[in-house]
């Protein structure tokens, strides 16, 4: 989804007044340790949840774990079948710094994954746990720290934000759009590591970075009952009400595209 330009000049704007804030938040909270989500070897401390399957099911090894990377593979599919996934973390979160690496792979995709979704992948958090998740649902109830790769000659910028099942504010606006793209942020060619990096503030302020460089500020997630991506969500979210969210899951994203994720490392914050 695209946004006009006279938008993109105010989200630009807005961006940078908004980073001051976060500047000044993030001198008020306390960080800890970094610490690594991922041993390196083995999927330990994560599960898998994917579309028409049960939480803890990781259908064909979706997610390996292979020589310091985590693989989405399709290796083991003979189509995608709509088996969209996410590898959960089994620890939720309030306030941290995340980062990782990623990289798009250039071979292994599927014949049958959507034209919207190759070399398109996502850091999901503030998510509804595996577990909780409908067979069937896609997408969880999440934040999504859209990945994506160049496909084609247009420009595609890798750190929109995406909301399934979710509303953010931008500069203190509801934001009425799935997906924000970023005002600027680079477009990537596949087999590229790229560094991303999140900041989730005890205040709400949320920060995405693409190597090293801010390129999203946002704030206020709340649950959307009128939300109509994340299908199979609605009792979950009627159950709530549109309350804050302060907390929940992390996930990586298999959306129809190989990818590898290696250094993921976590620090969290706590206000002082």
């Amino acid at each position: 989804m695209t946004n006009s330009m006279t938008r993109a000049r105010r989200m630009a704007a807005g961006l940078l007044l908004a980073l001051c804030a976060g500047a000044a938040s993030a001198e008020e909270v306390k960080a800890g340790p970094w610490r690594p989500l991922f041993d390196g070897k083995t999927l330990a401390g994560w599960t898998a949840k994917i579309a028409k399957h049960p939480a803890g099911e990781n259908y064909r090894q979706t997610f390996v774990a292979d020589r310091g990377v985590i693989r989405v593979s399709y290796a083991g599919y003979d189509r995608l079948d709509g088996q969209f996934g996410h590898l959960f973390y089994n620890t939720p979160f309030k306030a941290y710094r995340l980062k990782l690496t990623y990289r798009f792979l250039t071979e292994g995709g599927l014949a049958d994954t959507p034209s919207w979704a190759r070399s398109n992948s996502g850091i999901m958090f503030l998510s509804q746990s595996a577990e909780s998740i409908t067979t069937d649902q896609p997408f969880p109830v999440s934040v999504e720290f859209q990945l994506l790769g160049k496909d084609g000659d247009a420009p595609r910028p890798t750190g929109a934000v995406c909301t399934p099942g979710l509303t953010i504010t931008i500069d203190g606006a509801k934001v009425k759009e799935h997906c924000t793209p970023p005002a600027k942020a680079p477009t990537i060619p596949d087999g590229t590591w790229v560094e991303a990096e999140l900041e989730v503030l005890p205040n709400g302020e949320i920060t995405q970075k693409i190597n090293g460089v801010a390129i999203h500020h946002y704030a206020g997630v709340t649950l959307d009952p009128d939300d109509t991506v994340a299908g199979g969500a609605k009792p979950y979210i009627l159950a709530r009400g549109a309350q804050p969210v302060t907390e929940g899951y992390i996930a990586l994203q298999s959306e129809g595209h190989p990818i590898e994720f290696k250094d993921i490392q976590i620090q969290e914050l706590t206000a002082r």
